[in-house]
């Protein structure tokens, strides 16, 4: 399985990358990109199987990123890791069409949940 992670924090790319292993994908291919711009262009030619995004990053959003890619590479699951959970990002986030929406701090068992339901 080939997972992009979305975030301008370089320590929370690789608490995510962690919590994936922890999830049970220890064998996961995980890309990192720092920002939703660099995100689409990896998306659009590695084509993960899934994106975990953050919301608030410079150069491009994770909401703005999702509905660019829903322009040029529809189809590929994206999911939120983010510490903003207000029912307007969350609506925003599902009229996009995202997998799922999860809050930081993570948790490794809704994590799971989530990328074995994408996944099924």
């Amino acid at each position: 399985m080939k997972i992009l992670v979305v975030d301008d924090s370089s320590v929370m790319r690789k608490l995510v990358s962690r919590s994936i292993r922890q999830a049970g994908y220890p064998d996961a291919d995980v890309i990192e990109a720092e920002n939703g711009k660099e995100a689409l262009d990896i998306a659009t030619s590695a084509m993960p199987d899934v994106i975990l995004a953050d919301w608030n990053m410079p150069v491009m959003t994770g909401i703005e990123m999702l509905r660019a890619l829903n322009k040029e590479a529809g189809g590929l699951a994206v999911g939120f890791i983010t510490s903003e959970s207000t029912d307007e990002i969350k609506q925003q986030a599902e009229s996009a069409g995202a997998a799922f929406f999860l809050s930081k701090p993570i948790d490794v068992d809704d994590l799971s949940d989530a990328l074995q339901a994408v996944i099924a």
